[in-house]
């Protein structure tokens, strides 16, 4: 399925979660930092996918679509499909920890400033690298 308007509206989305990432950052609200992060970055890896005539599969996680259809991928991007694979399959791990933590785990005693950087910054370097390849 290719639907231009719907892959476009992902990765305008993920965009703008982007200040919210900073807003969440600034109040040290790590573990929804990553939580964020991960939406983020599922958001536009599945614009990303739809916009190559790929429908995206409706998981957290697209890292094995993305390694799969590598093929179908822009050109510019087919580079980084291997580290793109990578942050969408480590955030997608933390995704209801960092929400609604365990039994033996608070998520706000458990992430630290170190994890929401790492997150956010991958989350902002995934919209980097596709938002130009949607447009």
């Amino acid at each position: 399925m290719r639907n231009g308007e719907l892959a476009r509206d992902y990765l305008r989305r993920a965009r703008v979660r982007l200040g919210a990432l900073d807003v969440l950052f600034e109040a040290e609200s790590w573990a929804d930092v990553v939580r964020e992060s991960q939406e983020i970055v599922e958001l536009a890896l599945k614009g990303l996918l739809r916009s190559c005539g790929v429908e995206p599969p409706r998981v957290h996680d697209v890292s094995a679509i993305l390694l799969a259809e590598r093929h179908r991928l822009p050109t510019d991007l087919q580079c980084e499909v291997d580290w793109l694979a990578d942050i969408s399959r480590q955030l997608r791990r933390d995704r209801e920890l960092a929400f609604y933590g365990a039994e033996d785990l608070t998520p706000t005693d458990f992430y630290s400033r170190t994890d929401a950087s790492a997150a956010r910054k991958g989350a902002r370097r995934v919209v980097k690298f596709v938002y130009p390849q949607v447009r």
